[in-house]
């Protein structure tokens, strides 16, 4: 029974999707939704991983203290991401 659930749950998400993309504007509507959402998203991230990397230099003191204690973790994580991102250009 629960996997008849399933299928019918899967098989009308794929019809709606179809007939949500099957119109261009849809489509493009959608497409430019998306891409805002996952640029929202992904914008605070980086912003985020850049205040770890460096707190000295903004107004979170609790990470700067917690650095100054002799926590790595923020520097650490902010050095591998940069040395990930020179390494891929």
């Amino acid at each position: 029974m629960r996997k008849r659930v399933w299928t019918v749950v899967v098989a009308g998400g794929a019809a709606v999707g179809a007939l949500a993309l099957k119109d261009e504007n849809r489509r493009h509507k959608l497409k430019t939704q998306f891409n805002q959402l996952k640029e929202k998203c992904f914008s605070q991230d980086r912003h985020l991983i850049e205040q770890a990397g460096k707190p000295e230099e903004h107004s979170h003191h609790e990470d700067a203290k917690m650095v100054s204690e002799g926590s790595q973790f923020g520097v650490q994580y902010y050095n591998e991401l940069k040395e990930e991102k020179e390494k891929a250009h």
